[in-house]
């Protein structure tokens, strides 16, 4: 039985000018840091997938160390889709309305072959990977992948929420590839 105790992550702070009791830095940076340490995952678990997700919630993992404690099954209180496993044409369009609920800043993580290209499954019934309904922020490979990668992918998701500029998300090239993956 491995007996380590987990690394307790710490949140760095930004780049700013100190005083004696002041501290002062931009507002862009102050958001990107609490945006990035708590997440509100989405699970939108259908196979093997789910069940290392689910061992990424437990006790040994812990991915309340992160800032994404509080899974959330309501679209409208999520602000991270993570795709896990299976999709078949037929759930398609109930992935993308799960999607178009979500409010903005929202980002998306294909878990597993199967969720990022189809995997195995090169059948008429498989979706061949989410990216071709919703944008894919994060590919977390394997099939299935360990609860190290998930907390990987969790990380590189945590990299862009912190550093995505407050502007982003009204660019005309993010509307763009809204527009591409026809999403209002």
């Amino acid at each position: 039985m491995d007996t380590r105790v987990p690394e307790i992550k710490t949140v760095e702070a930004p780049e700013g000018i100190e005083g004696a009791g002041f501290f002062a830095t931009s507002l862009e940076k102050v958001v990107g840091i609490a945006r990035a340490n708590s997440l509100w995952p989405l699970p939108f678990a259908t196979s093997c997938c789910g069940i290392e997700f689910m061992a990424t919630m437990g006790s040994h993992y812990d991915i309340s160390r992160f800032g994404s404690e509080r899974p959330s099954f309501s679209p409208r209180q999520a602000d991270l889709l993570m795709v896990m496993g299976t999709i078949a044409k037929k759930m398609a369009p109930i992935v993308k309305q799960v999607y178009e609920q979500m409010a903005e800043p929202r980002w998306v993580m294909a878990m597993g072959a199967c969720a990022s290209s189809g995997g195995i499954f090169d059948s008429y019934s498989v979706l061949q990977g989410i990216d071709r309904i919703i944008p894919v922020d994060v590919y977390v490979p394997g099939c299935p992948p360990r609860p190290e990668q998930v907390l990987d992918g969790l990380m590189r998701v945590q990299d862009l929420a912190k550093n995505e500029s407050l502007r982003r998300r009204n660019s005309p090239e993010y509307q763009a590839l809204l527009t591409s993956y026809n999403i209002k």
